[in-house]
């Protein structure tokens, strides 16, 4: 069940599922600040490879290709968006899931908050299905005509947003990825993940 929250003031009210006895806590950052501070390398890569493709767009067209305007339209659309990407992770979770979504108190930050173990190959899908609020966009600024620069403005203004903003999902499936076997089930509980064999 996923329910909405203007404010979400403490995390741990909303991540407090049933721990199985066989939880083993992953070593992760002690705070999502500390974990933003060692994801952020991800963020600089997903803005590497947005930059070369519009120098790339750019050098190949031999002209400006987006409208500034349109390009900022489009990042604002693509920040109202992560309501989106918030329900994108929480729709892979089964239904008897109990899933918040909403934004951090004072912060600029939007979640989706569950307790709930999912096999290690479904929770890299939910942690990486947002992206696509990214690629789809980047795409069709790809394959979009040169002249066409209020649509590309958009396009790309959106696949900015979306193409960065998961870069803490990436830092948890690498994460996951290096600390966790196959067979086994990852889960959240409060700030913390765990995996379960």
């Amino acid at each position: 069940m996923i329910r909405l929250k203007c404010s979400i003031d403490d995390i741990n009210r909303y991540q407090t599922g049933i721990l199985p006895e066989n939880a083993e806590k992953i070593d992760t950052p002690k705070s999502i600040e500390e974990m933003m501070k060692k994801a952020l390398p991800i963020a600089v890569v997903m803005c590497v490879v947005l930059v070369l493709t519009m120098f790339i767009k750019t050098h190949i067209s031999h002209r400006v290709v987006i409208s500034p305007i349109a390009f900022l339209a489009g990042f604002i659309i693509g920040f109202a968006l992560l309501i989106m990407h918030e329900w994108l992770h929480a729709v892979v979770y089964p239904k008897k899931a109990n899933i918040t979504i909403g934004k951090i108190n004072g912060k600029m930050t939007f979640v989706a908050l569950v307790s709930y173990p999912l096999k290690r190959s479904r929770f890299i899908v939910m942690c990486l299905l947002p992206f696509v609020l990214g690629i789809v966009p980047l795409a069709i600024f790809i394959v979009n005509s040169a002249e066409k620069i209020v649509l590309n403005g958009l396009m790309f203004g959106m696949s900015c947003m979306g193409m960065v903003s998961p870069f803490p999902d990436v830092y948890n499936v690498i994460t996951v990825l290096m600390k966790a076997d196959k067979k086994d089930s990852i889960m959240f509980y409060k700030d913390d993940i765990y995996k379960i064999s």
